[in-house]
């Protein structure tokens, strides 16, 4: 079977890596899957060195270009169902008019409230099933007024890594210049209001009071960068905490790693602390939003709410108990292997291709 894979996103977020672990297990599942995304985005790059056949539209009135690339390779090619990404592709897909000619599928990463102005509802309208990532967002799209018959829930997924072995642990860290008396929390993460990074460099601050060797690493660009940079150094923090950036190669982040410290005020259900819990590291988070579905306070992590003392004090409990961090990075993995794996994902994701083929179009 042919499917139709949709995400206009210029950059390279949650989203869309959870499109490329998609895209590659539809092709490893036998599915043959066309990507239409924007040009020189991290996605469209990405699939096509995985051997998906990508078709970029312009950046410049993107949503457009994608609608007639949309019309275009439906007029040609035989696909069973349209999967959109983002809402962007949406859009394009609706002025396609694809919703005639099959199902429309959406992945939904958020509990907003859907929009009510009428290009929207008419947009909502054409999507045959929306694939929310939790309970949480499913929720949030039935008080929306969409209903349950049209949502499955689709937990997001993320591979399982091996565990890194001493020499990478020390390679990775020699990379951030972290020495291995240093002990190093860290996030990955866009930098913006909603993840609430702040918290834990004021955080910080309070657990350098009895240990000074304490570092944060904060992966990942955004526009509180300049923000956050200036919060550090307004709290004689800049020395311990490091902002690399965007940084591709994120395995070597996690493998430097001695705790994951995850402070989102709201989430659709972090991928990238499930790839810390995948990782065997011991986390600390908030359980804002779909939160509360990943991480169960004191077996899989620590959960507190997104404030500086209540992250300081996790963060001294997890420096002082050694055991406590072995026992909290064991359970997580073990969780994200049974409930949040890849493979589980694309399992579940081709679940609900096939019974929403199995119904026919109605919406």
């Amino acid at each position: 079977m042919r499917v139709l894979y949709a995400d206009l996103d210029r950059e390279w977020r949650g989203g869309q890596s959870q499109a490329l672990l998609t895209l590659r297990g539809l092709m490893q599942a036998g599915y043959r899957v066309d990507l239409v995304a924007a040009e020189q985005s991290p996605l469209g790059q990405r699939a096509a060195a995985i051997g998906i056949e990508v078709h970029l539209s312009p950046r410049f009135a993107l949503r457009a270009w994608a609608a007639k690339s949309m019309h275009r390779l439906a007029a040609k090619e035989k696909f069973v169902v349209t999967h959109l990404n983002e809402p962007h592709a949406l859009t394009a897909a609706w002025l396609a008019g694809l919703h005639r000619r099959m199902p429309l599928l959406l992945s939904r990463r958020i509990g907003f409230p859907l929009q009510k102005n009428w290009v929207s509802k008419a947009r909502f309208r054409a999507v045959e099933r929306f694939v929310a990532n939790s309970e949480n967002v499913a929720k949030s799209l039935i008080d929306s007024g969409i209903p349950a018959e049209r949502i499955s829930i689709v937990n997001e997924g993320v591979d399982i890594p091996a565990l890194p072995d001493a020499e990478m642990r020390a390679r990775a860290r020699k990379r951030w210049g972290i020495g291995e008396s240093k002990f190093l929390f860290g996030c990955v993460s866009v930098l913006v209001p909603e993840k609430g990074q702040r918290h834990v460099i004021e955080a910080l601050s309070l657990v350098r009071r009895k240990y000074p060797h304490a570092r944060l690493l904060l992966a990942g660009d955004g526009a509180c960068r300049k923000e956050l940079e200036s919060l550090a150094v307004r709290l004689e923090q800049r020395d311990a905490v490091l902002f690399p950036g965007f940084v591709r190669n994120v395995d070597e982040v996690y493998a430097a790693l001695d705790a994951f410290v995850f402070p989102s005020e709201f989430e659709g259900l972090g991928t990238a602390l499930q790839t810390a819990m995948a990782a065997a590291l011991p986390c600390i988070s908030t359980a804002r939003g779909a939160l509360s579905e990943v991480v169960n306070d004191q077996r899989t992590a620590l959960v507190v709410e997104p404030n500086a003392q209540e992250f300081a004090e996790a963060m001294l409990l997890l420096m002082d108990a050694s055991e406590l961090r072995t026992r909290l990075g064991q359970a997580a993995r073990k969780e994200v292997i049974e409930r949040f794996s890849a493979d589980r994902m694309v399992a579940n994701t081709i679940h609900v291709y096939e019974d929403v083929l199995s119904r026919g179009i109605t919406a």
